[in-house]
Order: C-alpha cells, then sequence, then structure tokens
C-alpha cells in the first residue's frame, strides 16, 4: 500500500453501507451496482467477483476495466474532488459522490450523464 489507508480497505466492507444508505432513500442495490459497472467499466460479474476477492480501493481501481471518461462532466461532482490530487482518492471520492447523488434521489439518467 502506499497512500491513505482507505485505499487498502476492501470494497466489499464499504459496499453494503452504499447499499443500505441507497435502500434508506428507497433506491435499490441494483442501482448502485449500476453506478459502480457505469464508473469503473465492471460487469455485474466482475464487480461480484472483486467483492468475493475483497479487492482493497487501491487494487478495485488501479485494475478496473474502463474508468469512465464521463465521470467528471457534472460541475457539482467535478468541484468536489478537484483538489483531491491522488488519483485513487480522487476515484473513491467519485463513487462517493454518485452514491450521494442516488441517495438523494437524482434520476439516474442524470448520475450517469446520459442526459
Amino acid at each position: 500500500m502506499t497512500g491513505h489507508r482507505i485505499f487498502a480497505v476492501s470494497v466489499a466492507s464499504v459496499y453494503p453501507h452504499y447499499v443500505a444508505k441507497a435502500e434508506k432513500k428507497g433506491r435499490t442495490k441494483a442501482e448502485v451496482d449500476e453506478i459502480i459497472c457505469w464508473l469503473t467499466g465492471h460487469s455485474r460479474e466482475t464487480l461480484d467477483g472483486e467483492l468475493a476477492k475483497k479487492t482493497s480501493f487501491e487494487d478495485f481501481f488501479s485494475q478496473a476495466p474502463e474508468t469512465n471518461a464521463s465521470r467528471s462532466l457534472g460541475s457539482r461532482l467535478r468541484r468536489a474532488v478537484e483538489d483531491i490530487q491522488e488519483p485513487t482518492m480522487r476515484e473513491i471520492r467519485y463513487l462517493d459522490k454518485l452514491v450521494d447523488e442516488l441517495a438523494k434521489g437524482k434520476a439516474m439518467e442524470k448520475i450517469l450523464r446520459t442526459t
């Protein structure tokens, strides 16, 4: 591990918190999965595999199939991460903010920057 201690934390240990946050606001696990897959390029199957392997955040993002270039298109999201210099921390922050947008009731089309 070469950075902040969150880098060594497994995505699987935080994932239930993302799902709980979404479900508490009437959203679904499938929507959380869709966001994670959109952000990282994982399929649902490879995401499940990474969760089962208890992959660290550092490895999860450094080995992601294809980080989505559209992840920073929203101005609020861009402002939330623009000062973060460390790439892994920036990706973790993108994920956190996307799940926040979901929990706030934003439409998936807007979250995934498809409209």
